[in-house]
């Protein structure tokens, strides 16, 4: 597409494929997907495409072994020629896009079989995107990458060009889900399920050739807004019914519909609360309303009190996701999946892992990141997240078992995307989006060697250390220059872009960190504090029981120390808080001056683009550095060890 960014699937990354001569054997629609990628790259490059039984030598085979729905794939070279077989057709594709990330290396040598297969069957995108233009919230909330691919203004959009690019984009990572619409649904949106189905159906057959199955968010309180029932009761027959009606409808416009994506009594979202139900019943409702088309609910646990009294120090905003869900262990079907953020709170640039995923062994689980960077910068910043979402996914939440074992109901992103030339507004955030994707594949991978791949496959050698070094430690420089020790926000309230110290906290959204002239940080400890530590398996309560034992990253998340508090590193924590804001600076002026070097590496336009953004981060950078120091300078009074100008 003209003037459209390639991302990680530029022409260039075919060449290998396309100058070589290739056989398919395989049939079906997923196949011939496969056919017509080798069949491009092949009229560009000079190869050769054959298909069924045609006579060899083939440099490569790309074979359909079987019929069934698996997704994994096997590789191997030997006598030279590479071979990828696959039982199921998604499989092939998958096994189309290793080859692809392999380039040259994927014809040279020996390579003995190997067997690929993904850990989570179900690896998602969650689409914030407004159908109507939201008056506060936009056309995609919490986007920053221009407006919707699907909608717009009201409308689907009419050429989903771009939305069939965007599945491949997906499939070349690992990505086979993604939920089109917003899961704070308005009136607009919620007639997505019954008279706009319609265009839902058109989103499903633009991503359908990639192997991507579509899902919808949908409002809890459907049959009163769209059936005109008096009640959305979860145990009432008509509204069951109701339901069950809707959901055959949907199935029969889209066969391979994947399911409902629920937020309920959430931020003012409505759900089974009101009527006394709890967020099982209300889960097995559409989960039975799903099950005959083999579809699932996914149920999101973000449920806390955001009306709380800022004076109540015992309320604990990071102790709602357990407290409301860890008594409903076994009680969700087995088609319902309950979605949790990885963390407490809500996508912090640094926060602990969610207690509830390592506390629910008999419910199915979705662990829930946020590539859009809400918190991380806003696609204004560099900040690659793959170091953070690997640790989490690491994570024995149990004691046992990591996180990317523990999600047994897949893993789930809210995208990063828009309509934007460059997907995702900032160049350099593509690399979440493909992160998130193989590392869903795969959780234990390394993800510095998932970062390598995607700067070898979208802009090759020539710039590949200046962007390694850029993008590495990024995350871990954001952090510095932002909220403190895990404390979290001090964010412009809204919007969420900028520092605000004391934006969120004397408001009722439990953001607080308690600040005051002789400390900062929030008691969450069981001896002293909210009793938060309690909820996790003994290892880790015990761990974040104690300041002496706490991680210094994690410190002021579990309590309220005092600025003279010693850290591991041997600095007290006013020092570390001004030391760590000055470098964050500097490492965001370096990454500045590397980028500004690779002029003549990288594109023209991607190159300008990140430079200007640049300027933002080092200017926002600076506006956090100063108004952090200098807000716990004033709270202390204890000045910088290195005489700095704090104002």
């Amino acid at each position: 597409m003209q003037g459209v960014d390639p991302a990680w699937l530029p022409d260039e990354a075919f060449r290998p494929i396309g100058t070589r001569r290739t056989l398919i054997r395989g049939s079906g629609p997923l196949v011939d997907t496969v056919r017509a990628e080798v069949a491009r790259a092949c009229a560009r490059f000079g190869g050769r495409v054959e298909h069924g039984a045609a006579p060899g030598p083939f440099d490569l085979v790309l074979e359909l072994t079987g019929e069934d729905s698996s997704e994994g794939f096997t590789h191997e070279r030997r006598g030279g020629r590479t071979t990828v077989t696959a039982q199921g057709r998604r499989g092939l594709l998958y096994g189309l896009f290793h080859v692809v990330r392999l380039g040259e290396a994927a014809f040279r040598g020996e390579r003995g079989r190997e067997r690929h297969a993904p850990a989570s069957a179900l690896r998602m995108l969650d689409h914030w995107d407004n159908v109507a233009v939201h008056p506060v919230m936009g056309q995609v909330e919490r986007g920053y990458a221009g407006g919707s691919l699907f909608w717009e203004d009201g409308r689907a959009r009419g050429d989903l060009t771009r939305v069939r690019a965007y599945g491949r984009l997906l499939a070349a990572c690992g990505i086979n889900a993604l939920c089109v619409n917003n899961v704070n649904v308005h009136k607009a949106e919620a007639r997505l399920l019954t008279d706009r189905i319609g265009d839902v159906a058109d989103l499903a057959d633009a991503l359908r050739p990639y192997g991507v199955r579509t899902h919808l968010s949908v409002t809890f309180a459907a049959p009163m807004l769209l059936g005109d029932l008096p009640t959305a009761d979860p145990l009432d027959g008509a509204v069951r019914a109701w339901w069950a009606e809707a959901t055959a409808r949907v199935h029969e416009a889209i066969p391979d519909f994947g399911g409902y994506v629920v937020k309920a009594d959430s931020e003012g979202q409505p759900g089974p609360f009101v009527y006394g139900r709890s967020h099982a019943d209300g889960a097995n409702m559409l989960a039975a309303a799903l099950e005959p088309y083999g579809g699932t609910v996914h149920w999101r646990a973000f449920v806390y009190d955001h009306r709380q009294d800022w004076r109540d120090r015992t309320t604990d905003r990071a102790r709602a996701a357990y407290d409301h869900f860890a008594p409903l262990d076994g009680e969700f079907a087995d088609n319902a999946v309950l979605q949790v953020k990885h963390g407490p709170m809500d996508f912090q640039a640094r926060e602990p892992v969610s207690p509830l995923i390592g506390a629910m062994p008999r419910t199915r689980l979705a662990v829930e990141v946020q590539a859009t960077q809400e918190y991380t910068g806003q696609q204004r910043h560099v900040c690659w997240l793959g170091p953070m979402w690997s640790e989490v996914l690491r994570f024995r939440a149990d004691g046992k078992s990591p996180v990317g074992e523990l999600a047994d109901g897949g893993l789930v992103a809210v995208s990063n995307v828009g309509d934007d030339p460059f997907w995702t507004g900032h160049p350099l955030a593509q690399a979440n989006l493909y992160t998130f994707g193989r590392l869903a594949w795969q959780p234990d991978a390394d993800p510095h060697e998932v970062l390598d791949e995607w700067i070898r496959l979208t802009s090759g050698e020539g710039p590949a250390a200046g962007l390694r070094a850029i993008l590495d430690g990024s995350w871990r420089t954001y952090e510095k220059y932002t909220a403190p020790l895990g404390v979290g926000w001090m964010v412009q309230p809204g919007h969420h872009y900028g520092p605000s110290v004391d934006g969120y906290e004397y408001s009722p959204w439990g953001t607080y960190h308690f600040a005051d002239r002789d400390g900062v940080g929030v008691d969450r400890s069981v001896a002293t504090g909210t009793g938060y530590a309690g909820q996790y398996a003994k290892p880790w309560a015990e761990l974040y029981e104690s300041p002496d034992t706490c991680p210094d990253e994690l410190l002021l998340f579990f309590h309220h120390v005092s600025y003279g508090h010693m850290l591991r590193s041997g600095k007290t924590v006013i020092q570390h808080i001004y030391d760590t804001h000055f470098e964050g600076v500097a490492e965001v002026a370096e990454a500045r001056r590397t980028w500004a070097s690779l002029a003549g590496l990288v594109e023209p336009a991607r190159h300008a683009r990140v430079a200007e953004l640049f300027e933002e981060q080092l200017r926002s950078a600076r506006e956090w550095r100063d108004q952090i120091n200098s807000y716990f300078f004033r709270k202390s009074g204890v000045a910088d060890a290195h005489g700095r100008r704090i104002y």
